[in-house]
């Protein structure tokens, strides 16, 4: 079997974040490399550019609920687009501290080795194509409380207000 360097494998959302994803701080550009002597002589910082699509690369931090490696529980995902993506709106859950649910679109999954000498291990480069919110969630609602909901956004009883244990209303 020959799969060629670079290949990227289609993957669904729910499959690399299963119980969703939290954008932490903003969309930025993916820049290339500047030498101090690029630095010193003033040149521009120019912006990355994907090889295979000819789009432009911004970064986006990630929040991981469901990993369980301290390792994997931030994620940066590179999507592909000619201007820079709008994240959606977030719930400012502290001053100056907001959280944005975010869901990404066309997603890719390409994999790498991490790690250094003994301690490598295989990752994945992610890729998508835009950002949006997650379907469902529209715009943020004023909450009476920002615990308990487990961070799935999933309500704890089923909306019949019934207890699924015994029957009873809850």
């Amino acid at each position: 079997m020959a799969v060629p360097y670079g290949q990227r494998f289609p993957v669904e959302f729910e499959t690399v974040f299963p119980q969703g994803g939290l954008m932490m701080g903003e969309v930025s550009a993916v820049t290339e490399y500047q030498s101090r002597e690029d630095r010193a002589k003033g040149r521009p910082v120019r912006q990355q550019v994907d090889e295979e699509t000819g789009k432009r690369m911004w970064r986006v931090t990630v929040s991981d609920p469901s990993a369980t490696r301290e390792a994997d529980k931030s994620v940066s995902v590179t999507v592909l687009a000619e201007h820079q993506p709008v994240p959606p709106d977030g719930i400012e859950v502290a001053p100056g501290i907001v959280v944005r649910p975010i869901e990404f679109e066309g997603m890719t999954a390409a994999p790498k080795l991490e790690g250094q000498g003994e301690y490598k291990r295989l990752g994945y480069t992610l890729r998508a194509t835009g950002m949006r919110t997650p379907a469902g969630q529209g715009a943020p609602a004023p909450r009476s409380s920002s615990r308990g909901s487990g961070g799935s956004g999933a309500s704890a009883t089923p909306s019949s207000g019934q207890d699924p244990t015994d029957g009873k209303a809850a």
